[in-house]
């Protein structure tokens, strides 16, 4: 074992940011020691002098030296075990660059109006972000399609880049699923995106990192009650 092995990562159980760089590290066969953080209560020193500046999770410390933000640590471990485990950026420059534009739009532009959906208040405000979110399903599908080939993933034989990205927020999805009235991922109208989340959700690498869906509606439901109970005091 070489030094490079003294692999920690920094996360909180439910993250979907901190699942990312758990399927990576797995696909990788990478052995590490995971620290579990309290963002509710006091985060811990090492989480502080690791990341600074957001003071988020996750962040991946290899001997000692801190990577952060979701993505680029996914990337930063593709790179780092290169030889070891399947490539999870797709090897060819235009097929990289889509992965990449598509992650981006996940991130920035159809998880936002997801999370602005699950905490306004005004019923006119979440019925413009779902249909942004529903919206960003669809063009997600075509993608999907373009994008795979026909193949199970995103990444094509094997999970990639974008199946991460995308995939770790597939667990928000159907935990919302559990206890809301609403199902985004509808057979109808994004018939490949259902089947890929199943295929997802169900692979080994995937299995035995990811929370539980029921954990994770549980928690959500708490998250609903303490943020209205706050609202109702203000």
């Amino acid at each position: 074992m070489g030094e490079r092995e003294e692999v920690k990562l920094l996360g909180v159980w439910y993250s979907p940011y901190a699942i990312r760089p758990k399927i990576a590290l797995r696909l990788k066969s990478v052995d590490y020691d995971y620290v579990e953080e309290d963002l509710f209560g006091s985060k811990s020193e090492l989480l502080l002098k690791s990341n600074p500046v957001h003071k988020k999770v996750p962040v991946l410390l290899q001997n000692n030296k801190p990577i952060v933000e979701s993505l680029n640590i996914v990337e930063y471990i593709d790179e780092t075990w290169n030889s070891s485990g399947p490539s999870i950026l797709p090897s060819h420059p235009h097929d990289r660059a889509l992965a990449r534009f598509w992650s981006d739009f996940v991130d920035n532009k159809w998880f936002p109006a997801l999370r602005v959906a699950a905490i306004t208040k005004s019923e006119d405000t979440k019925a413009k972000a779902m249909e942004e979110v529903e919206e960003g399903l669809l063009q997600l599908e075509d993608a999907f399609v373009s994008i795979s080939k026909g193949k199970p993933f995103f990444g094509g034989e094997a999970i990639g880049f974008m199946d991460i990205c995308f995939g770790s927020l597939v667990v928000l999805l159907k935990a919302r699923e559990k206890f809301k009235a609403e199902k985004l991922l509808d057979e109808s109208k994004t018939p490949s995106l259902c089947k890929w989340a199943d295929r997802f959700l169900s692979d080994e690498t995937v299995k035995n990192v990811v929370p539980e869906i029921d954990k994770v509606a549980e928690f959500l439901q708490e998250l609903e009650v303490r943020a209205q109970s706050a609202a109702s005091r203000s």
